[in-house]
């Protein structure tokens, strides 16, 4: 790189004399020079040729003298690096250049050694000045593409350790959320392009906002579909219960946002959730040119089909027995064991539920009624269909009552 040097004095012979003493560093193209005889006329040059890397400058000047100059350049946004020279023994004005921001100074009669010697560390100084302006710059634009995936305390980790860190595709044990909106293709259909574009930026938003406050990672979103992601790219060994809490926020944050709609007369459909856990390959799969962070797996397939599964369940949440396992202290109740579209073999999924539903006479009741199902006892059928008396809105139950009634005898569910 050749350093761009703005001499200003006004003495008449200096420019011959620097372009003589550097003429070898100018041939090799590490310096070049440019000259001004006086504040203004630096000024003007600065403006009209913004690269310059360094000024020296002398004091004692017409228009505008040395420390004039040195103040306006240590106002500008692109602060110069500035040598001042002064009459040797010109202590006070030393002084007041060093307090207004000078990075070094000469006496005269100038010394061509010592200044070459000045205008190298200079150099040097402005480099490092540019380099650590570059790595911030970096980071900012890292932060501001991680920003979109992660929580800001993990985005703000990985722009620091850098954007490759972690991002590399490997097996790893997560936790996935999915979500969906229940007739999102008939609201497509059936609402202004305008009202659905805020909508659904304004549930995208939030949902999102919700996954940042449990510290999760938005890996995909595609049309209404959330994919969530929990223990990646970081380590969170509470993963499986942090799914789980992040699933009923963002249950509870949905049911909101789709009564405050209806109110306006837009009838927008619940959201459906799935929660697994296990392997998954997981990093960037966007090659050198694009950025996608995202999963891969079986993992991930059966937390789709989970999410799914609620539309047949009449459940908005449906997690496996992976994360409930998982899940210190986890509060729900069974919905048996699913035979889901692509895995050989069932999985028992449960339905997560807030504390004081879990606690209600009605869950005990329910636990009770699936357990003489799991027993294929006779009596789960006026079990099912007692608790519907009770609880006429609790669709999980009428979804069981439902199976018994067309001849089903045990807690294997078949799903389409």
């Amino acid at each position: 790189m050749t350093a761009t040097i703005l001499v200003v004095d006004d003495e008449p012979d200096l420019e011959a004399l620097v372009l003589q003493k550097f003429r070898k560093q100018i041939r090799d193209g590490a310096v070049s020079f440019m000259f001004a005889h006086d504040g203004v006329e630096a000024l003007q040059s600065i403006e009209n040729h913004p690269h310059v890397d360094l000024v020296v400058s002398d004091i004692n000047m017409p228009r505008m003298d040395g420390l004039s100059l040195l103040q306006k350049l240590q106002e500008a946004e692109d602060k110069k690096s500035t040598i001042i020279v002064s009459a040797y023994g010109d202590m006070s004005n030393i002084r007041t250049a060093m307090n207004r921001g000078a990075f070094d100074f000469l006496t005269k009669p100038i010394d061509f050694t010592d200044l070459e010697t000045t205008i190298d560390k200079t150099i040097r100084h402005v480099e490092a000045m540019r380099e650590a302006r570059r790595r911030q710059a970096e980071a900012e634009r890292a932060h501001a593409s991680l920003s979109r995936y992660f929580s800001p305390q993990i985005a703000s980790r990985l722009a620091a350790a850098g954007e490759g860190d972690g991002m590399e595709v490997h097996w790893r044990d997560v936790a996935v959320i999915f979500t969906d909106i229940a007739g999102f293709t008939s609201l497509v259909e059936n609402v202004a392009p305008d009202v659905l574009g805020t909508l659904l930026n304004e549930y995208v938003g939030g949902m999102t906002d919700v996954v940042f406050a449990h510290e999760g990672t938005v890996a995909k979103i595609i049309g209404d579909a959330i994919q969530i992601l929990f223990n990646a790219p970081g380590d969170q060994p509470d993963y499986a219960a942090r799914a789980i809490a992040c699933a009923h926020a963002l249950d509870d944050w949905a049911e909101a946002f789709r009564e405050r709609w209806k109110s306006k007369g837009v009838n927008f459909g619940a959201t459906r959730i799935g929660v697994h856990a296990g392997p998954a390959l997981v990093g960037n799969f966007g090659g050198s040119r694009f950025f996608d962070y995202t999963a891969y797996g079986d993992t991930i397939n059966t937390a789709a089909r989970l999410e799914a599964a609620n539309k047949f369940l009449g459940t908005r949440i449906c997690a496996s027995a992976v994360v409930a396992d998982g899940t210190k202290a986890f509060r729900g109740r069974p919905v048996g064991d699913l035979l889901l579209r692509g895995r050989s073999e069932p999985l028992r999924a449960y339905q997560p539920l807030a504390a004081a539903a879990f606690e209600g006479a009605a869950t005990a009741q329910y636990c009770d009624a699936f357990a003489k199902l799991e027993a294929g006892d006779a009596a789960a059928m006026p079990a099912f269909a007692a608790l519907i008396g009770l609880h006429a809105g609790d669709a999980l139950a009428g979804f069981h009552l439902r199976r018994l009634l067309n001849g089903a005898n045990s807690a294997r569910i078949q799903l389409e």
